[in-house]
């Protein structure tokens, strides 16, 4: 399989972690936490360029353009992850087909393994791709809206969603849009394309492969990125 693109939307905010800067630029070990992310991707051997979705106006952004000798590109983005993953999409390199694999990674996922994203790359590129994650191991509960637990949910067939998550340019493109023009907030990637028919294939990564979300996640994400690779 030839080596492939990464679309890293990265145009929130990160509301959850507080404060003004966006979550991506908080510190992570010394440096902000979305060059970890890129940084990891761009030294995977099968990875060929990177193509970053901005805010409008983003001046946090440090103005690379490239690492580890790979390309590092970017656009503006939108105001939902759909919005920025599809603006990257279609700022690809011409040389990027539409029947091409491409990868799309969250920017606050900077632990990921280079072996989990072999096993996605040589398992879902069989079909029409597939998705990182893992199956839900812990005991599932459904809430009222008080918070008290009123059922249990069945965790047979139940995964839990990580990226990066991989698909046809052109297909993916074609899913996002349908899911625009139906008004449809798709959550991830896999959403839109499950919408349009496809079925993603589940592939099974480490759990450590976490996504930064509140303020405690910085000191566990620093603990593992010496621990992952």
């Amino acid at each position: 399989m030839a080596p492939l693109w990464c679309v890293i939307p990265a145009a929130g905010r990160g509301t959850r972690v507080g404060g003004d800067c966006p979550k991506q630029y908080l510190p992570l070990a010394g440096r902000a936490l979305i060059l970890h992310t890129l940084e990891r991707l761009a030294t995977h051997p099968r990875i060929a360029g990177l193509l970053v979705a901005l805010a409008a106006g983003d001046a946090r952004w440090p103005g690379i353009d490239r690492l580890a000798g790979k390309p590092v590109l970017t656009t503006v983005g939108g105001g939902e992850r759909a919005d920025s993953v599809l603006a990257g999409l279609r700022a690809l390199p011409a040389e990027v087909a539409e029947g091409d694999f491409v990868l799309v990674h969250d920017a606050a996922r900077p632990c990921v393994r280079a072996v989990d994203i072999d096993r996605l790359l040589d398992a879902a590129s069989a079909g029409d791709g597939g998705l990182l994650g893992a199956p839900l191991r812990d005991t599932l509960k459904r809430a009222d809206d008080r918070g008290h637990s009123r059922l249990t949910e069945p965790r047979e067939q139940r995964w839990r969603a990580f990226t990066p998550q991989m698909f046809r340019r052109g297909q993916l493109v074609a899913a996002l849009e349908a899911a625009n023009r139906q008004g449809v907030v798709v959550s991830d990637e896999a959403m839109a394309m499950e919408r349009a028919g496809y079925a993603p294939l589940l592939v099974e990564g480490a759990e450590d492969n976490i996504k930064v979300t509140t303020a405690a996640d910085f000191a566990l994400a620093e603990f593992l990125l010496t621990r992952t690779a």
